[in-house]
């Protein structure tokens, strides 16, 4: 049975890349559709917008496939991420440091508040067998309200000259942050695939009496699920405070959705067990494609909001369909 749980999923087969392609058959439709739809989308600039609008959503989204992995759903990486930046933001402003030393701090406080409130929700849902989904909606809150009591409900910025410049720097064009997003993915992929922790994730998402009956602590391997979403969220924090130079409590609103979109659309299942991190990425580049394409296009926010939607409400449903036809 330890063997079985182990080595289940995702090595690398025509079958899995057979079954997968649908995404970026997807993504590519999109792209053919808006190029010829606008003659700016292909350009450079563009591009190089696309990369920088997806990859806040992108870390969070990293860190959710985590948690959807094992069953389960964090609605509060919007809130946690305004927390983060806030402290962050507290920390990176203090008097009497130097710069590197006060980016050091920014860091560290961006990170350890992500990863204590994702040890939060993860203890709380996981020792007591609380839904996720409620323990994470009253987190939303908690940070969402923590942050604006950190900061006075104002915005913080005057950030250090070094980290305002990381967050506009570009390598051949592609934006600095960008490559930090895909360094993410890489060893998220990694841990996911040839890690026993990694494993079994999958295992938890797919039986996780049989983990248990196994000998595994399996309170461990879901705290450490949210504890990874919680990072992702302080890293994006830090992402968001380098990209537009303010840390704001107001930041992150709604973007838990856009997370959990990217992961669902990116093939990860919501009953857990089956996805993959590189699902996630291509999800989370049809929702920055999408988005970009319909602002290019004119359309208004309440049309994008709307299309996005019904872009989801499709990924789920055909996410059903394809459980059942994979199912062996």
């Amino acid at each position: 049975m330890h063997a079985a749980i182990v080595s289940a999923p995702r090595r690398l087969s025509v079958h899995n890349v057979l079954k997968n392609a649908g995404i970026g058959l997807a993504l590519l439709l999109l792209t053919a559709i808006f190029s010829v739809a606008s003659e700016h989308f292909l350009t450079a600039g563009n591009i190089t917008n696309i990369l920088t609008q997806i990859t806040i959503n992108l870390i969070l989204a990293v860190g959710m496939t985590f948690v959807i992995l094992i069953g389960g759903i964090d609605l509060s990486v919007g809130s946690v991420l305004a927390f983060a930046g806030v402290v962050a933001g507290k920390a990176i402003t203090l008097s009497g440091y130097g710069d590197g030393t006060l980016i050091a701090l920014a860091v560290l406080a961006g990170l350890g508040t992500g990863i204590i409130c994702g040890l939060l929700n993860g203890v709380i849902s996981a020792w007591w067998g609380l839904p996720s989904f409620i323990i994470t909606l009253g987190m939303l809150n908690i940070a969402r309200g923590a942050a604006l009591h950190v900061a006075d409900a104002r915005t913080i910025y005057s950030f250090p000259y070094a980290f305002e410049e990381f967050g506009s720097i570009m390598v051949f064009g592609v934006p600095v942050l960008f490559l930090m997003a895909l360094a993410l993915v890489a060893i998220a992929w990694v841990v996911l695939n040839f890690t026993v922790f990694g494993r079994l994730v999958y295992g938890i998402g797919n039986n996780e009496e049989a983990v248990r009956l196994a000998g595994h602590n399996v309170l461990y391997y879901k705290v450490g699920a949210f504890a990874i979403c919680g990072a992702c969220a302080g890293l994006a924090a830090l992402a968001y405070m380098a990209r537009l130079n303010i840390s704001s409590p107001i930041a992150g609103i709604a973007f838990e959705l856009d997370a959990i979109a990217a992961v669902i659309i990116g093939g990860t299942s919501l009953a857990g067990g089956r996805g993959s991190v590189f699902g996630t990425l291509m999800g989370a580049f049809i929702i920055g494609v999408l988005a970009n394409g319909l602002i290019l296009l004119g359309l208004s926010d309440f049309m994008r909001q709307m299309i996005t939607g019904l872009v989801i409400i499709i990924a789920v449903i055909v996410d059903h369909y394809r459980a059942r036809f994979t199912k062996s």
